[in-house]
């Protein structure tokens, strides 16, 4: 049995639960794009001999391209705020506000992983003029993650990262990729906008236009496109045209508590 990789951050959305039913449906390739790439499960647990992993969150792939470069370094120099001192409600408010202010990559992704660890839920959230504003999570002891991190830094080597929106990432497909978006998902009621992670929504209309670039670029040249989202009749109507559907039950994750966490059906499609 294949031993089974965590993602270093938490990630509200995350994919460690559904690798195995995405890699098998995920086509063989030499090289896997992926345009949202989040936390990144679904490039730990896969085997490509290439990657470009691309999300619009600069702090993410900031800390990545660090992560890569210089793992030993910034393990050492992240591992002092996750002592006793630092998961204080003043403290973490404190150092959000310098993130916030600060222009500084290598400062700014040791904060981003520290708020991602001590910040409530794993949530990653900013408001519309760019500030970080997850609230402090209240943990006994937050955990450092430090052996993901040397398991990412090592699996980074296939790895290119980038920054961009997720058709201009598609623009750097060629003839044998391999593309999996996991977009921010649909709400599944009207009140549950919830999922604009990042300042700039993604809305039903980028929805749409995702499933239309999937149809266009696989029947232009040989690439294959696999997205997962909620499963509801507006995402079963967006992706009528793929040549594969597969439905199948999560548990949602976004809940503190366990026993509140409810199971949504998601949906898998493949162009190919």
């Amino acid at each position: 049995m294949v031993k089974k990789h965590r993602a270093f951050l938490k990630w509200a959305g995350g994919k460690y639960g559904l690798c195995d039913v995405i890699n098998k449906m995920l086509p063989k390739g030499e090289r896997l794009i992926e345009p949202f790439v989040g936390a990144g499960s679904v490039f730990l647990n896969s085997n490509y001999e290439h990657y470009l992993l691309n999300d619009i969150n600069q702090d993410l792939i900031n800390l990545y391209n660090i992560i890569k470069a210089n793992p030993k370094q910034f393990i050492t120099d992240a591992a002092k705020y996750f002592t006793a001192e630092y998961n204080q409600e003043k403290v973490y408010y404190q150092l959000r506000a310098e993130f916030n202010a600060s222009n500084d990559s290598y400062f700014r992704s040791l904060i981003f992983l520290y708020m991602n660890r001590h910040g409530y839920n794993g949530l990653c959230r900013y408001n519309k003029s760019g500030g970080y504003n997850v609230p402090f999570g209240r943990y006994v002891r937050p955990y450092f993650p430090e052996n993901e991190m040397l398991f990412f830094s090592e699996k980074a080597k296939k790895a290119t990262f980038i920054c961009k929106g997720y058709r201009e990432t598609f623009a750097h497909a060629q003839n044998g990729d391999v593309i999996y978006c996991d977009p921010p998902y649909v709400p599944l009621s009207k009140t549950a906008s919830f999922t604009s992670y990042v300042g700039n929504g993604f809305g039903l209309d980028e929805q749409a236009d995702l499933a239309n670039i999937a149809e266009e670029i696989t029947s232009e040249q040989n690439i294959s496109v696999l997205i997962s989202n909620h499963d509801t009749i507006w995402t079963r109507k967006i992706y009528e045209h793929a040549d594969k559907q597969k439905t199948i039950q999560v548990a949602r994750t976004i809940s503190q508590k366990a026993n509140k966490r409810t199971k949504v059906s998601e949906l898998l499609v493949l162009y190919k």
